[in-house]
Parts: C-alpha cells; sequence; structure tokens
C-alpha cells in the first residue's frame, strides 16, 4: 500500500518552476502564475508524461501540462499560447511515438533552438514495441496502458534530468526509484484482478485500440470499433464485424472511453440487441487521457488502478470497488 505522504503527494501533483507554476483551471488546462526563483520550468504534453516527470523531480522544478482532461491526444493541435509556453520552458518532455503528431513542427522548432526535447518513450527498449500496418511502421503509442513499460519511462526521465541538471542527479534517481517501486505494486494488483476474470469472459471490447499493451501485460484480449488512432473512422464493416464477435462469444460488456465520442460502441451495443444479444456498458476508461486533476484519477496510478478494477468487475472478476488503494471514485 502507498503511505499517506505518497498518496497525499500522487494527488497534489507537487511540482515547481523557474519561470511560473501551474493551477488547474475549469477546463482542467494549466494556467500559469509566478512560481519562486531558481526552479526549472519544463512543458510536458500529456498528463501522463507530465505525472512522471513530476515525480521525478519533485521541488526542483514546475511542471506545466499543455493537455487538459479529457483531450484526444491524437488530435491536439497547439494553440499560440502553447507555443510560447513550449518555446519559453527550460526543458520539455512529451510521450513520443507519434502520439502527439500536432505537435511535430513546434517541437522540431524548439530543438532547432537547442531547447532540450526529450521523448521519454526513448527509455523502451525498441524490441517490446507493437508494430501496426495502421501506422505504417511506426509503433503503437499507448505504452502507458502497461505499468511496468510506463515505469521504464520514468527512470529515462530521471536520467534526462541528471544530465541536464547534475547537481541534483541521486535526488532525481531517488525519487525515480520510489515512484517505480509503487508502480510495481500496482502493475502486481492490474495482473491478479485481470487474471480472476472467468475466462469465457476475458475479453475487453473498447472504442478505439488503445488496450493491446494492457493487454499483452495483463493477459486479456482486447478488440476495438476503431483503429490505433481516432483520426480513423468507423464503417459499417467494422461495427457488424465486432458485433458478430460479441454475439457469438456472448461477451457481457463492452467500455467507452472518457477521450474518445462514445457513439460507435453504442452502435455495437443495438446492433447485438437486434441479435439478441444483451451487451451493457461495463465502465468508462482512461485510455489517451487521465481523469480530473486533483483527483486520484487524476494521477497515472489513479488512472491504471481505475482501469484495471473496472474492467475487472465490469467483466465479472473479483476487484475491490474501489481499488488498490480504497481511493477510487464510487460511480453509478
Amino acid at each position: 500500500m502507498l503511505c499517506g505522504f505518497a498518496v497525499c503527494m500522487l494527488l497534489a501533483g507537487v511540482g515547481c518552476g523557474s519561470h511560473s507554476s501551474d493551477a488547474a483551471s475549469e477546463d482542467g488546462t494549466q494556467a500559469q502564475t509566478e512560481a519562486p526563483e531558481g526552479r526549472y520550468r519544463i512543458v510536458a504534453t500529456t498528463a501522463m508524461v507530465a505525472d512522471i516527470v513530476r515525480h521525478v523531480v519533485g521541488d526542483r522544478a514546475d511542471v506545466q501540462g499543455l493537455m487538459g482532461t479529457g483531450v484526444d491526444p491524437h488530435l491536439f493541435r497547439p494553440s499560440t499560447s502553447d507555443h510560447a509556453k513550449m518555446y519559453s520552458a527550460d526543458v520539455i518532455f512529451y510521450s513520443g511515438l507519434m502520439l502527439e503528431g500536432g505537435l511535430d513542427p513546434v517541437l522540431k522548432k524548439a530543438r532547432e533552438q537547442n531547447k532540450p526535447a526529450f521523448a521519454v518513450t526513448e527509455g523502451i527498449d525498441p524490441s517490446y514495441l507493437r508494430y501496426s500496418e495502421e501506422f505504417e511502421g511506426h509503433p503503437d503509442p499507448h505504452v502507458w496502458n502497461d505499468v511496468s513499460a510506463w515505469s521504464e519511462c520514468v527512470s529515462y526521465v530521471a536520467e534526462k534530468m541528471s544530465d541536464f541538471d547534475p547537481e541534483h542527479a541521486d535526488e532525481y534517481r531517488t525519487n525515480a526509484e520510489q515512484y517505480r517501486a509503487q508502480l510495481a505494486e500496482l502493475h502486481e494488483y492490474a495482473r491478479r484482478v485481470i487474471a480472476s476474470i472467468p475466462d469465457g469472459q476475458r475479453t475487453l471490447v473498447t472504442a478505439h485500440d488503445a488496450f493491446e499493451y494492457f493487454s499483452r501485460a495483463y493477459g486479456i484480449p482486447v478488440k476495438s470499433v476503431l483503429g490505433i488512432t481516432t483520426e480513423s473512422e468507423a464503417g459499417v464493416e467494422d461495427i457488424n464485424s465486432l458485433v458478430d464477435f460479441l454475439v457469438e462469444q456472448q461477451i457481457p460488456a463492452v467500455f467507452v472511453e472518457t477521450s474518445v465520442n462514445s457513439r460507435n460502441i453504442e452502435a455495437v451495443i443495438e446492433g447485438a440487441a437486434k441479435r439478441g444479444w444483451e451487451v451493457r456498458i461495463g465502465g468508462t476508461l482512461f485510455s489517451d487521457a487521465m481523469g480530473a486533476p486533483g483527483t486520484y484519477e487524476g494521477t497515472y496510478i489513479g488512472m491504471l488502478d481505475h482501469n484495471a478494477t473496472v474492467v475487472a468487475r465490469g467483466l465479472g472478476g473479483d476487484a475491490p470497488e474501489r481499488g488498490l488503494q480504497g481511493m477510487l471514485s464510487v460511480r453509478p
């Protein structure tokens, strides 16, 4: 179990910076405010990346996330103010593997200005990555859905911050190891509760193909309406094929995602009903974005605890209603 202090750190999302600090606005984006001098300012793209960086840097830097609650990184296009935040940062961290394709021109320009900009997924062994024809030979970017893989990104951030700020290298590495110990506990929890799902019901059906790493790590086959990127469109054939699968395999539940429109999943449920098989929505998963700032689900650990718990319970497995830490929101 996480100690009380660690849980508080998770919820607080501790971070500070040389130029500014972050305050979550009502729409989940980050607003700039003045911060103490002498601290670095770091910009991170997705909330999952920002969470890693905050745990590693502690109070040495202010970490500002670009993408707010429910923002789909596949479709994200930076505003003028986002450009300014990135160009004025001391360091930039992003997920990589083409997840934030709309940011490529900004990242390129930042590098031309000798701005340190790092893709955290560079910390993952290339042999681990899953490739898809849909991405024309590029890897599937949704690696955070395997906690053990995302843990490697934590070490990568620690090493890059140690290179950038050698004076505090030991602190960054210690912070990273402490956080990785928490992630190891979460990884084992996810394996255990997913394994408790009855064999005939252990298939995860979602809106888009974001859970293949989750599938591989935790032993649950996945099916989806859309492909890896939400920029694609589902056709009648895609929906009918999934309906056939649900009816034939008698899968009891499907799952919607916070950052993806639910209309395709709803069409699948309606199609199954017309075939005489009732499928329910087993819950809402966080696929490409975390929960609201200031909530347990708004941390990476809370996000994956939520997903593993909701999937297990939705498909008939054995998992505590409020998850590993007893901190999940109770949803109707």
